[in-house]
């Protein structure tokens, strides 16, 4: 995982306008031995080809994808201007993080620092505090609860089952792999009978053992009765703070609604949206896949492109990684759909909700097929 230093940090700048601030960002790069010289003409050019600015008064200026031998090692540098700086129409940066990376492996650094930044509240800490410990914690996450464990990695569909008990074995299994739950979890787990909630839908859970806040769901590949009672799917959860409710509270909507049975079609995405977001009936909701070509992922620029294809429709519109975390995304947030993480090849789930659905998917599909502004791969 990417550390920042207080070092990497400087509090209190000020410049007359964005060139200037990307020039002071620019300069403690190359001064931290990250970039060459003329890394920072990299930097200017990139803003004249899209803004860098993400949202929440945080702005990520680095070079193009031609100034990435400029890059001596990967580094972030991170300047904080109280008074803000006019980063386009309408926007004001308060934040700038620098970034030089000499390949992709800054979309995970971004994705680290975009869990971060699109905490409302975290932003507007990190354009006030006075401290470089503060604002290094903030971006690190460390003054966080800890992150909710619940992705497409931790649910599995189609197993061999035909007891609770094997469910129940493979969920705690699961959990405790994850590191959010000990042995004394798992015994316990296995040898109590999970709360039949209806609808086939089962639920575990222990008041021991639990490390830290996690969910696991495991479906059988083919229902099955016990002691006269049906078997579709059974959600584990491991509570250590108040983050698993929010999934219990979505399969409880499901429930009192009859519509249990979304759960028991859905793939692995569709699960995990019906239990961390409010998803829109099938019947309404229209979808596609497209594979992302650019070289270098959805890094700031496509990610723009994509973003503003995505504003310029009424529709209500998701984003998912099919091989990231398989979590939803707003289609409008370019930090949420940055924080994706999406890299060459890799296959994306848009849903869209609204009267013009069809149209916003179709222009979708034709901004990716065409390289979202970077030319077809």
């Amino acid at each position: 995982m990417f550390q920042l230093s207080p070092q990497d940090i400087h509090l209190g700048a000020a410049a007359a306008g964005k060139q200037e601030a990307i020039r002071q960002v620019a300069a403690a790069l190359t001064d931290a031995g990250c970039g060459a010289q003329g890394y920072v003409d990299g930097m200017l050019q990139r803003e004249l080809q899209t803004s860098t600015y993400l949202g929440n008064g945080i702005a990520i200026p680095h070079g193009t994808t031609d100034t990435r031998d400029l890059v001596l090692k990967t580094g972030v540098q991170v300047f904080q201007f109280p008074q803000g700086i006019a980063w386009g129409e309408g926007q004001t940066a308060y934040v700038a993080i620098g970034i030089a990376a000499r390949s992709d492996e800054h979309l995970a650094l971004l994705r680290q620092l975009t869990h971060v930044l699109s905490d409302d509240s975290v932003a507007e800490r990190l354009a006030k505090t006075t401290s470089a410990e503060e604002l290094r914690s903030l971006l690190m996450g460390e003054q966080q609860s800890a992150e909710f464990q619940f992705d497409v990695s931790l649910i599995t569909l189609d197993v061999a089952a035909d007891s609770l008990m094997t469910l129940q074995a493979l969920n705690a299994g699961r959990l405790q792999k994850a590191g959010a739950v000990n042995a004394q979890f798992v015994s316990d787990v296995i040898t109590r009978k999970p709360l039949n909630l209806g609808q086939g839908i089962w639920l575990s859970d222990s008041v021991e053992g639990n490390l830290a806040s996690a969910a696991t769901v495991s479906r059988p590949a083919q229902a099955f009765v016990e002691d006269g009672e049906p078997v579709a799917l059974l959600l584990t959860v491991s509570v250590a703070d108040a983050q698993p409710l929010a999934v219990l509270n979505y399969l409880s909507d499901l429930l009192l609604t009859n519509k249990a049975e979304r759960l028991l079609k859905a793939d692995a995405a569709g699960v995990l949206a019906l239990l961390t977001s409010e998803v829109a009936e099938e019947s309404s909701v229209l979808s596609a896949e497209f594979v992302i070509r650019n070289e270098h992922g959805l890094h700031a620029r496509p990610g723009t492109a994509l973003v503003n294809v995505i504003k310029s429709f009424n529709s209500d519109i998701t984003v998912t990684n099919l091989d990231g975390s398989g979590k939803p995304a707003n289609g409008r947030s370019l930090m949420k759909v940055v924080a994706l993480g999406v890299k060459k090849g890799h296959h994306l789930r848009f849903t869209a909700n609204g009267e013009d659905a069809e149209a916003a998917l179709k222009a979708i599909g034709e901004a990716i097929n065409e390289g979202l502004g970077e030319g077809a791969a």
